[in-house]
Formats: structure tokens, C-alpha cells, sequence
């Protein structure tokens, strides 16, 4: 986790790293839990037996699961101290680049593209999240997140 004291700190940063989160296993059974929440019950994420004789050779993981760990990401990568609260405010672009198999341990890098003062007193961050696989040689999702900090 890296820590930074105020969102001015963050300026310097702009165009570059600003770290790593913590990884995070995709199991069968959050697979089943996110198809139940969201009525997206596809063969290929829920049917491990079905699955195997699949394109992917096994169940693999909701892209929207993946996008979905986003929040997690972000509140084990890094955190600005005088930030009270962080609101949502969309995604720029989202690209599922590979398939997530079941069991896959992901983990988000970051990168600050833009910090920008907006109306209401909050600080807009624009932040590449890069979600990795363990052992994969490119990210598995690839999207542009906005995030309004308050302070």
C-alpha cells in the first residue's frame, strides 16, 4: 500500500506508476456468487464439467467480475490521507485482453494519467488500472477509471 499525505502529492506523479494492489484469488465460488447476483449464469463461468470441453479449456471468470474488483484494487494500492471520502465516477475505457481462468490470482497496476480540480470541491483522479494474472505475460483487463476525492 502506498500512502501519499494530500492529493497535491499526487501532481509529480502524473504519466507515471503509482504502484501495485494486493493480489486477490478468483474462486469458483465468487464466480457463482457474482452469476447469482447478476443473472449471468453462462455455461462457461458456472459449468466447470461443461467448461473443460469449452474454447478455454475450464471455467473462466466473468470479464464484469474482473472490472468488478476494481474498488478492492484501489483500496489496497494506495490511499491519500486527507481524501474523506471517494466517489465512483465512471470508467473512460474498458478491454477484457485475455481470458481469466477459475482460480486466478489477479492483482491491479496504476498508473496516475490525470488529476484535475472539478466542481464541488473534489480532486478527479484518471487512473490506468491494469489487472494482471499471476503467471500471465499481459494484463487480463485494461481500464481508465475516475475517481472524485473529497477531502
Amino acid at each position: 500500500m502506498r500512502i501519499f499525505d494530500t492529493l497535491a502529492d499526487l501532481q509529480p506523479l502524473v504519466g507515471q506508476p503509482l504502484g501495485h494492489s494486493d493480489w486477490i484469488t478468483v474462486d469458483q465460488a465468487r464466480v457463482n456468487a457474482f452469476a447469482e447476483a447478476t443473472e449471468d449464469r453462462q455455461w462457461i463461468h458456472v459449468d466447470p464439467e461443461r467448461a473443460r470441453g469449452g474454447p478455454f479449456g475450464g471455467p473462466i471468470v466473468h470479464g464484469f467480475l474482473t472490472l468488478s474488483l476494481i474498488p478492492y484494487f484501489f483500496e489496497t494500492g494506495f490511499s491519500v490521507r486527507e481524501t474523506r471520502m471517494v466517489v465512483n465516477y465512471g470508467l473512460n475505457k474498458v478491454r477484457f485482453t485475455a481470458p481469466v481462468p477459475v482460480g486466478s490470482r489477479l492483482r491491479a497496476a496504476f498508473r496516475l494519467l490525470a488529476l484535475d480540480e472539478v466542481a464541488g470541491g473534489a480532486t478527479q483522479l484518471t487512473v490506468e488500472v491494469a489487472i494482471e494474472r499471476e503467471g500471465a505475460p499481459k494484463p487480463v483487463c485494461v481500464a481508465e477509471s475516475l475517481a472524485r476525492h473529497y477531502r
